[in-house]
Protein backbone atom coordinates (compact mmCIF):
# COMPACT_ATOMS: atom_id res chain seq x y z
CA UNK A 1 0.00 0.00 0.00
CA UNK A 2 1.73 3.40 -0.74
CA UNK A 3 2.02 6.08 1.74
CA UNK A 4 -0.63 8.45 0.51
CA UNK A 5 -3.14 6.02 0.73
CA UNK A 6 -2.43 5.29 4.50
CA UNK A 7 -2.60 8.66 5.17
CA UNK A 8 -5.85 8.80 3.12
CA UNK A 9 -7.21 5.63 5.82
CA UNK A 10 -5.67 7.18 8.59
CA UNK A 11 -7.60 10.09 7.95
CA UNK A 12 -10.95 8.71 7.38
CA UNK A 13 -10.60 6.19 10.27
CA UNK A 14 -9.83 9.41 12.50
CA UNK A 15 -13.03 11.16 10.91
CA UNK A 16 -15.03 8.21 11.36
CA UNK A 17 -13.69 8.18 15.50
CA UNK A 18 -14.51 11.65 15.78
CA UNK A 19 -17.77 11.31 14.69
CA UNK A 20 -19.02 8.49 17.16
CA UNK A 21 -17.22 10.46 19.56
CA UNK A 22 -19.74 13.49 18.90
CA UNK A 23 -22.54 11.66 18.69
CA UNK A 24 -22.07 9.63 21.71
CA UNK A 25 -21.15 13.15 23.40
CA UNK A 26 -24.10 15.11 22.15
CA UNK A 27 -27.81 14.01 22.46
CA UNK A 28 -28.37 17.94 21.57
CA UNK A 29 -27.33 17.04 17.99
CA UNK A 30 -29.32 14.38 17.51
CA UNK A 31 -32.59 16.06 18.61
CA UNK A 32 -31.71 18.79 16.02
CA UNK A 33 -30.89 15.95 13.29
CA UNK A 34 -33.24 14.19 13.57
CA UNK A 35 -36.06 16.65 14.05
CA UNK A 36 -38.35 14.82 16.72
CA UNK A 37 -41.80 15.78 18.23
CA UNK A 38 -43.34 14.51 21.48
CA UNK A 39 -45.69 12.67 20.98
CA UNK A 40 -46.33 11.99 25.05
CA UNK A 41 -45.55 9.82 27.73
CA UNK A 42 -46.27 6.41 28.94
CA UNK A 43 -45.05 3.62 31.32
CA UNK A 44 -44.30 -0.07 30.10
CA UNK A 45 -46.55 -2.70 30.90
CA UNK A 46 -45.15 -5.68 29.42
CA UNK A 47 -42.30 -6.31 26.22
CA UNK A 48 -42.53 -9.16 23.12
CA UNK A 49 -41.76 -9.73 20.34
CA UNK A 50 -44.50 -8.05 19.25
CA UNK A 51 -43.12 -4.81 20.55
CA UNK A 52 -43.59 -2.88 23.93
CA UNK A 53 -47.35 -2.53 25.51
CA UNK A 54 -48.01 0.32 27.69
CA UNK A 55 -49.75 0.63 30.51
CA UNK A 56 -52.53 2.38 28.60
CA UNK A 57 -53.05 -0.91 26.45
CA UNK A 58 -51.03 1.10 23.54
CA UNK A 59 -48.16 -0.95 22.18
CA UNK A 60 -44.90 0.25 20.49
CA UNK A 61 -42.93 -0.63 17.19
CA UNK A 62 -39.39 0.81 18.15
CA UNK A 63 -38.90 3.16 14.73
CA UNK A 64 -35.62 2.80 12.58
CA UNK A 65 -34.58 -0.41 13.75
CA UNK A 66 -34.59 -4.04 13.30
CA UNK A 67 -34.45 -6.30 16.70
CA UNK A 68 -31.59 -8.93 16.65
CA UNK A 69 -33.88 -10.08 20.14
CA UNK A 70 -36.63 -8.95 22.70
CA UNK A 71 -35.26 -5.63 23.97
CA UNK A 72 -35.17 -5.94 27.39
CA UNK A 73 -37.17 -2.74 29.83
CA UNK A 74 -38.49 -3.22 33.39
CA UNK A 75 -42.24 -3.17 33.91
CA UNK A 76 -43.12 0.60 35.45
CA UNK A 77 -39.83 2.12 33.16
CA UNK A 78 -41.54 5.81 32.10
CA UNK A 79 -40.86 6.12 28.20
CA UNK A 80 -40.86 10.05 26.52
CA UNK A 81 -42.07 9.40 23.18
CA UNK A 82 -41.14 11.12 19.93
CA UNK A 83 -41.22 10.58 16.45
CA UNK A 84 -39.89 12.52 13.21
CA UNK A 85 -41.23 15.02 11.92
CA UNK A 86 -41.84 13.37 9.05
CA UNK A 87 -43.21 10.08 9.67
CA UNK A 88 -46.30 8.88 10.79
CA UNK A 89 -47.49 8.12 13.85
CA UNK A 90 -49.07 4.68 13.74
CA UNK A 91 -47.73 1.73 11.54
CA UNK A 92 -50.90 -0.09 9.41
CA UNK A 93 -51.01 -2.61 12.35
CA UNK A 94 -51.98 0.16 14.63
CA UNK A 95 -48.79 0.19 16.41
CA UNK A 96 -46.97 3.32 17.85
CA UNK A 97 -44.32 3.74 15.35
CA UNK A 98 -41.98 5.87 17.76
CA UNK A 99 -38.20 6.39 18.92
CA UNK A 100 -38.00 6.05 22.71
CA UNK A 101 -36.17 8.11 25.26
CA UNK A 102 -35.63 6.96 29.07
CA UNK A 103 -34.53 9.85 31.52
CA UNK A 104 -31.43 9.31 33.66
CA UNK A 105 -29.33 12.25 35.38
CA UNK A 106 -30.90 14.95 34.09
CA UNK A 107 -30.38 13.51 30.59
CA UNK A 108 -32.57 11.41 28.17
CA UNK A 109 -31.27 8.32 26.51
CA UNK A 110 -32.10 7.80 23.14
CA UNK A 111 -33.09 4.08 23.33
CA UNK A 112 -32.76 3.48 19.65
CA UNK A 113 -29.55 4.92 19.26
CA UNK A 114 -28.47 2.80 22.41
CA UNK A 115 -29.14 -0.52 20.88
CA UNK A 116 -27.34 -0.23 17.82
CA UNK A 117 -24.28 1.35 19.43
CA UNK A 118 -24.41 -2.42 21.63
CA UNK A 119 -24.90 -4.55 18.15
CA UNK A 120 -28.64 -5.67 19.67
CA UNK A 121 -29.71 -4.01 16.59
CA UNK A 122 -29.16 -3.00 13.20
CA UNK A 123 -31.10 0.00 11.39
CA UNK A 124 -33.95 -0.82 9.03
CA UNK A 125 -34.47 0.24 5.60
CA UNK A 126 -36.59 2.94 6.38
CA UNK A 127 -35.48 5.66 9.07
CA UNK A 128 -37.48 8.48 7.38
CA UNK A 129 -34.49 11.34 7.76
CA UNK A 130 -31.77 10.99 6.02
CA UNK A 131 -29.08 13.19 8.87
CA UNK A 132 -31.34 10.46 11.49
CA UNK A 133 -29.92 7.73 9.28
CA UNK A 134 -26.35 8.77 9.53
CA UNK A 135 -26.04 8.98 13.08
CA UNK A 136 -27.35 5.48 13.41
CA UNK A 137 -25.26 3.93 10.74
CA UNK A 138 -22.15 5.59 12.46
CA UNK A 139 -23.38 3.99 15.80
CA UNK A 140 -23.64 0.54 13.76
CA UNK A 141 -20.62 0.86 12.34
CA UNK A 142 -18.53 1.24 15.15
CA UNK A 143 -20.52 -2.08 16.61
CA UNK A 144 -19.56 -3.84 13.91
CA UNK A 145 -16.10 -2.88 13.27
CA UNK A 146 -16.01 -4.02 16.94
CA UNK A 147 -17.82 -6.92 16.56
CA UNK A 148 -20.21 -6.42 19.69
CA UNK A 149 -23.49 -8.27 19.77
CA UNK A 150 -25.04 -9.56 17.08
CA UNK A 151 -22.20 -8.59 15.35
CA UNK A 152 -20.31 -11.33 16.65
CA UNK A 153 -22.53 -14.05 15.72
CA UNK A 154 -22.24 -16.03 12.18
CA UNK A 155 -25.91 -15.47 11.22
CA UNK A 156 -25.22 -11.85 11.23
CA UNK A 157 -21.94 -11.82 9.04
CA UNK A 158 -22.65 -9.60 6.14
CA UNK A 159 -23.72 -11.08 2.79
CA UNK A 160 -21.38 -10.91 -0.29
CA UNK A 161 -23.64 -9.87 -3.31
CA UNK A 162 -21.03 -12.11 -5.50
CA UNK A 163 -22.20 -15.17 -3.22
CA UNK A 164 -26.20 -15.20 -4.39
CA UNK A 165 -26.56 -18.69 -3.48
CA UNK A 166 -25.20 -17.67 0.23
CA UNK A 167 -27.29 -14.23 0.21
CA UNK A 168 -30.61 -16.10 -0.95
CA UNK A 169 -30.58 -18.32 2.09
CA UNK A 170 -31.64 -14.60 4.32
CA UNK A 171 -35.11 -15.24 2.02
CA UNK A 172 -37.61 -13.69 3.80
CA UNK A 173 -34.92 -12.07 6.50
CA UNK A 174 -33.76 -8.45 6.82
CA UNK A 175 -30.03 -8.75 5.71
CA UNK A 176 -26.84 -6.57 4.68
CA UNK A 177 -25.24 -7.42 1.70
CA UNK A 178 -22.18 -5.65 0.06
CA UNK A 179 -20.72 -5.84 -3.43
CA UNK A 180 -19.83 -4.02 -6.28
CA UNK A 181 -22.14 -2.53 -8.58
CA UNK A 182 -21.88 -4.24 -12.31
CA UNK A 183 -24.43 -2.26 -14.09
CA UNK A 184 -27.65 0.36 -13.44
CA UNK A 185 -30.83 -0.32 -15.86
CA UNK A 186 -33.87 0.89 -16.63
CA UNK A 187 -36.86 -1.05 -17.95
CA UNK A 188 -40.64 0.83 -17.80
CA UNK A 189 -41.23 2.27 -14.28
CA UNK A 190 -38.15 0.50 -12.83
CA UNK A 191 -34.60 1.08 -12.00
CA UNK A 192 -32.43 -2.51 -11.51
CA UNK A 193 -29.20 -1.77 -10.03
CA UNK A 194 -27.40 -5.36 -10.74
CA UNK A 195 -24.52 -7.10 -9.49
CA UNK A 196 -24.17 -9.78 -12.34
CA UNK A 197 -24.58 -10.50 -15.28
CA UNK A 198 -27.66 -13.10 -14.59
CA UNK A 199 -30.82 -12.22 -13.89
CA UNK A 200 -31.89 -15.16 -12.93
CA UNK A 201 -29.60 -15.88 -10.38
CA UNK A 202 -27.28 -12.87 -9.55
CA UNK A 203 -28.21 -10.37 -6.70
CA UNK A 204 -30.60 -7.63 -7.94
CA UNK A 205 -31.42 -4.42 -6.10
CA UNK A 206 -34.64 -2.65 -7.42
CA UNK A 207 -35.59 1.38 -7.23
CA UNK A 208 -39.04 2.47 -8.14
CA UNK A 209 -38.71 5.04 -10.84
CA UNK A 210 -40.97 7.38 -8.50
CA UNK A 211 -38.36 7.31 -5.50
CA UNK A 212 -35.88 8.22 -7.95
CA UNK A 213 -36.17 12.15 -6.86
CA UNK A 214 -36.14 11.23 -3.53
CA UNK A 215 -32.69 9.09 -3.88
CA UNK A 216 -31.42 11.98 -6.19
CA UNK A 217 -32.04 14.64 -3.32
CA UNK A 218 -29.97 12.49 -0.98
CA UNK A 219 -26.65 12.63 -3.52
CA UNK A 220 -27.57 8.71 -4.45
CA UNK A 221 -28.78 9.23 -8.49
CA UNK A 222 -29.07 5.54 -9.15
CA UNK A 223 -27.08 5.66 -12.38
CA UNK A 224 -23.98 7.14 -10.22
CA UNK A 225 -23.91 3.45 -8.48
CA UNK A 226 -22.50 1.90 -11.77
CA UNK A 227 -18.98 0.40 -10.78
CA UNK A 228 -18.95 1.76 -7.00
CA UNK A 229 -18.65 -0.81 -3.69
CA UNK A 230 -22.27 -0.51 -1.87
CA UNK A 231 -23.56 -1.87 1.14
CA UNK A 232 -27.60 -2.15 0.81
CA UNK A 233 -29.88 -3.32 3.43
CA UNK A 234 -33.49 -4.23 3.82
CA UNK A 235 -36.01 -7.83 2.81
CA UNK A 236 -34.21 -10.55 0.96
CA UNK A 237 -36.74 -11.72 -1.47
CA UNK A 238 -36.34 -14.24 -4.35
CA UNK A 239 -36.60 -13.18 -8.35
CA UNK A 240 -35.03 -15.51 -10.06
CA UNK A 241 -31.91 -14.50 -8.20
CA UNK A 242 -32.09 -12.78 -4.29
CA UNK A 243 -33.67 -9.65 -4.92
CA UNK A 244 -34.03 -6.38 -2.47
CA UNK A 245 -36.45 -3.06 -3.49
CA UNK A 246 -34.82 -0.39 -2.27
CA UNK A 247 -37.63 2.21 -1.15
CA UNK A 248 -35.21 4.54 0.56
CA UNK A 249 -31.91 6.38 0.10
CA UNK A 250 -30.43 5.14 3.39
CA UNK A 251 -30.38 1.86 2.12
CA UNK A 252 -27.48 2.07 0.16
CA UNK A 253 -24.25 3.60 1.44
CA UNK A 254 -21.58 4.14 -0.87
CA UNK A 255 -18.47 2.61 0.36
CA UNK A 256 -16.11 3.97 -2.12
CA UNK A 257 -14.52 3.15 -5.27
Amino acid sequence: MSASRRIRDVARSLSFAALVVAIAASPARAEDTCRFVTIGSANVRTVSEAGITLEDGRTIRLAGIELANTVELPAGTTLTLKRLSAAPETDRYGRLNAHIFIAENDTERWFQADLVGRGLARVSSRVGEPGCARLLLAKEQAARAEKVGLWGEPVYVMGKAEEPAEVLKNRGRFALVEGRVLSVRESGGTIYVNFGRRWSEDFTVTIAKRNERAFSAAGLTPKSLNGRRVRIRGWIEERGGPWVEAARPEQIEVLGN
